[in-house]
């Protein structure tokens, strides 16, 4: 009986997917905004001073090759999460990643996480975006802050709703494009004695809300541009591939943020840190923001104004980069030939397609003249 019930599920998963790309629901993105919801969060929970959090020491995941009953592999990150997800498509979170808005609530729940040049001015500082898959379970997420035009590509590959407070008038034409879905502003505004571009936060409920009121599918529609990675079915250990290196430690040139991953051999992942500390969660008991996969792109931008905006050139091909797991980084370059395709990233001495390891990924967006000074111990 219990194997007929995973069968029957494997079925249902498989034709769900080969229905997916028949859906042809065409999407016009909006900028509208609703009433914003003042929550006083002190009042309702234990705040803890930023001064007294401590990452929580994390435990390793065992990677489970059963299938399990009602459950699929996550086309983000290859984990079995619930089935009834398999059409849900991600949302594309936009985190001011400026040192005020710390800490950051609820990033561990992304499945991917980009970070990047927001600006050529303020020491290059950078911004998060976080793909998260189940967003039905955010409860607070953020603090949200404005997107750029990169971002609007970036969110396309995955068929993103993204979701921002505005932004420079350069995002006009990019978040009018037809592949493009976007909420902004409107979220949550928490009192936590910062400035009020510090206290919006995505809340329970409000993205399905959202959602329902601009017209979006929850579920993936014709922009969906298939899975974006290719997951191993066993573990990567990248020590004999051509051109392996250590890689303990990464240290990337965002010169404000002074963004680094260290590699944690208890969990076999890579544990973020920015402005001298442990990037943690206190949605979630204080954990540390970790990945298992790291994606890193050599990528030229061009400044639009004399204030620091600023777009990648996202679209390219054969530029370089690292893929690093595990312990060890190998050379790849990537691709994206599409403003609304994914990027690929190739090994770069056999010039195939990359694998990586089931898991959390972090891609960076390094700016083409300080690649060189990234820094890999």
């Amino acid at each position: 009986m219990k194997n007929k019930k995973i069968m029957a599920v494997c079925v249902a998963v498989l034709a769900a997917m080969s229905v997916m790309s028949m859906r042809a629901a065409s999407e016009k993105s909006t900028v509208g905004t609703v009433t914003q919801v003042q929550m006083d969060y002190a009042a309702v929970e234990n705040v803890v001073p930023v001064t007294m959090l401590e990452p929580k020491v994390h435990e390793e995941t065992a990677l489970t090759t059963t299938p399990v009953a009602n459950m699929y592999r996550s086309e983000l990150t290859n984990e079995w999460i619930d089935a009834s997800l398999i059409m849900q498509r991600p949302v594309a979170i936009m985190v001011d990643n400026e040192s005020k808005a710390l800490p950051h609530y609820g990033l561990t729940e992304a499945d991917v996480v980009y970070e990047m040049m927001n600006s050529t001015a303020n020491g290059r500082i950078t911004r998060l975006m976080a793909i998260v898959k189940d967003w039905d379970k955010i409860t607070r997420f953020g603090s949200i802050r404005s997107t750029r035009p990169t971002n609007v590509m970036l969110a396309a590959e995955w068929n993103a709703v993204l979701c921002h407070d505005g932004g420079p008038f350069y995002i006009n034409a990019w978040i009018a494009k037809d592949y493009s879905a976007n909420l902004s502003g409107g979220f949550s505004r928490i009192k936590n004695g910062k400035p009020r571009e510090f206290t919006e936060y995505i809340c329970t409920g409000e993205l399905g809300r959202r959602m329902q009121s601009a017209g979006y599918s929850r579920e993936y529609n014709a922009f969906y541009p298939g899975k974006h990675f290719t997951f191993s079915d066993t573990e990567i250990d990248l020590a004999g591939r051509a051109g392996a290196v250590n890689c303990s430690q990464i240290d990337l040139p965002f010169p404000h943020n002074q963004s680094k991953l260290v590699y944690n051999a208890v969990t076999k992942t890579y544990d973020y840190y920015e402005y001298g500390k442990a990037h943690i969660d206190p949605q979630h008991n204080n954990a540390q923001l970790t990945f298992k996969n790291l994606l890193i792109q050599d990528t030229t931008f061009s400044q639009l104004d004399k204030n620091g905006y600023m777009i990648y050139n996202a679209i390219d091909t054969g530029r370089a980069g690292y893929y690093i797991t595990n312990g060890k980084a190998v050379p790849v370059t990537w691709a994206k030939t599409g403003e609304n395709t994914p990027t690929i990233y190739y090994d770069a001495m056999t010039g195939k397609p990359i694998e990586i390891n089931t898991g959390k990924t972090y891609i960076a967006l390094v700016p083409s003249d300080s690649f060189a000074n990234i820094v890999i111990r």
